[in-house]
């Protein structure tokens, strides 16, 4: 009876917390001193959570049969709960009370960095009280869970994640923008604007390259060049990769700026095209970022419409579907492709750097962007690379941990077209074996692609959407080269083909790679399923996706083992 009212009492404090937290969260990145009232409010209601769920008594019915995993998960969400908002979330926004995030709004394009150098501490220690927080939450066993209890801490397990990943975010751009934006002397950036019409790895192909400068927070648009002109500069001494790169890409990422993010780790592909850029222009860069049109299209829904050199408006509506393929409707000599495609990437940074838009769309801009894999970050200095190291925007490969498995699902078109346009790649994952921790399980990728050009795309698309048939591939046919990465430590039971081909195997990195093609003509579809065993005691997994044109495709498909298959 004392354990039954005071968890009601309890529950009631934990659901107010849930209600209220994300957006109190939110406001602490857009407007830290705003959120204090509210943050109080809910760490009042923490600590009297945890003070009600931590006497004795409960810590004794807590190894009671069945009621006892109930308690103890009950328990660790409030005591997380309380170390989140007190130890990490109230103390931050306290000492950012006279920091308004718009402060870093540029303003005559140039940022003050001064409001983040002041965080700075506060931030890193709050970071370091919200993973743990986000930790304890997240080692929970579900299992023994049921009802309510179950539902709760699934959802505090989401929310605390979310949480932690935000304030960690906040931490290590309060290290790296005052440096990064020239603090300690002039910086240059390249900047990669892939095209998801034509898949890559990482997104797509590098379609423009733009090259910005920092200054004591000041931010200039240098210049931009297309990947084909870029390419038209020979090598006298091609960057040389390792074995076994070329063992599953050839040397093709080395040989054309178009293929710089075709290997599916930024911490490669960063340096790569540092040196590709450096060896042809002359210019050394102090990083390289990479975009897409998608990303774009965000920023676009916090700036605002831009008109591009051509006359063109760009809207966050219309700037996907019109620089992922109404531009080649529109333009058919490339010449003027490119123009498009620079002004556009030009106009949208150019309203960024001259303070278009407000802080909390921009950060939630990129925020999406990071999370969705579309948005990357790579420094040459190794300090900074450290900082950025384990995050999204860092651009690892997927990594298998004791647990989530993790696969990589990574696509290229082989056309020398722009028809992945018009591919859809579904990805799903099963599990087999659960929720058993001490047997094999076997867990299931399956991969569909299906071609949604018109049935008369042959003739009624131009030659430079449908490729012409100039690498091979007859005009319509959308072909297609997938690599999946297979969870470290996971044997491959089997792998399986709808197109009744075979595949490629290679190791990258340590890394199990099998290859496949498909030839997809219009509404055509091919499936790959892949299914892999270990003894584990994972009970997640994950699969990256190459990012697409589509928006409302995930990048990230997840499965958890909590039933059995």
């Amino acid at each position: 009876m004392w354990v039954g009212v005071r968890g009601a009492v309890a529950y009631q404090h934990l659901s107010r917390i849930q209600n209220g937290a994300a957006e109190s969260v939110a406001a602490v990145a857009s407007d830290p001193p705003s959120a204090a009232p509210a943050l109080a409010r809910l760490a009042s209601d923490a600590q009297t959570a945890h003070d009600l769920t931590s006497d004795p008594v409960w810590k004794l019915a807590e190894h009671a049969p069945w009621i006892g995993p109930q308690l103890a998960a009950f328990g660790t969400v409030a005591a997380a709960s309380d170390e989140l908002l007190r130890q990490s979330l109230l103390p931050l926004t306290t000492a950012a009370r006279s920091v308004s995030a718009d402060a870093l709004v540029p303003t005559g394009g140039r940022i003050d960095t001064s409001p983040l150098q002041q965080i700075a501490e506060p931030a890193r220690e709050a970071a370091v009280h919200a993973r743990a927080a986000a930790d304890s939450v997240d080692s929970i066993d579900h299992t023994p869970l049921i009802g309510v209890v179950g539902s709760a801490v699934g959802q505090a397990d989401k929310l605390f994640g979310q949480v932690a990943g935000a304030v960690d975010g906040l931490s290590r751009a309060s290290l790296l923008l005052p440096t990064m934006l020239g603090q300690d002397g002039p910086r240059e950036y390249l900047l990669l604007v892939q095209n998801n019409a034509e898949w890559r790895s990482l997104g797509g192909i590098t379609g423009t390259t733009i090259l910005l400068r920092t200054d004591q927070g000041a931010i200039s648009l240098v210049g931009t060049r297309s990947a084909t002109e870029l390419t038209q500069q020979s090598l006298s001494t091609p960057v040389d990769l390792p074995s076994d790169v070329t063992s599953i890409y050839d040397t093709k990422p080395a040989r054309y700026v178009h293929n710089l993010t075709q290997i599916p780790d930024f911490t490669v592909d960063g340096p790569l095209a540092r040196e590709t850029y450096k060896r042809k222009t002359g210019i050394e860069v102090d990083g390289v970022l990479a975009v897409d049109p998608v990303v774009l299209s965000y920023l676009l829904g916090a700036i605002g419409p831009v008109t591009l050199p051509t006359g063109d408006t760009l809207t966050a509506d219309n700037a996907v579907p019109f620089l992922l393929n109404g531009v080649y409707l529109r333009y058919e000599d490339p010449a003027t492709q490119d123009v498009v495609f620079a002004g556009a990437a030009g106009a949208v940074f150019q309203g960024l750097i001259d303070g278009r838009g407000s802080a909390g769309s921009l950060i939630s801009a990129l925020a999406r962007a990071g999370d969705e894999h579309r948005f990357f970050l790579w420094s040459a200095d190794a300090t900074e690379q450290e900082v950025l190291d384990g995050t999204t925007i860092a651009g690892h490969l997927p990594v298998t941990d004791d647990r989530t498995a993790r696969f990589g699902v990574f696509l290229n078109d082989a056309t020398g077209s722009k028809m992945s346009y018009y591919v859809r790649p579904t990805v799903s994952l099963a599990w087999v074996g659960c929720p058993s921790s001490a047997t094999d399980k076997r867990l299931t990728l399956t991969a569909t692609l299906t071609s949604n050009a018109p049935t008369d795309a042959a003739t009624a698309l131009p030659w430079y959407i449908t490729g012409g048939g100039m690498y091979g591939t007859p005009p319509g046919i959308a072909k297609v080269v997938g690599n999946i990465y297979l969870p470290e430590g996971y044997e491959l039971d089997a792998a399986q083909n709808s197109a009744g081909t075979g595949f490629a195997e290679g190791v990258y990195q340590g890394r199990r790679v099998i290859t496949f093609g498909a030839d997809l003509t219009p509404g055509q579809s091919t499936t790959v399923t892949v299914s892999v065993t270990a003894p584990s005691t994972v009970t997640s997994a994950e699969a990256y996706v190459t990012p697409t044109a589509d928006a409302a495709l995930t990048p990230t498909v997840v499965a958890t083992c909590g039933a059995l298959g």
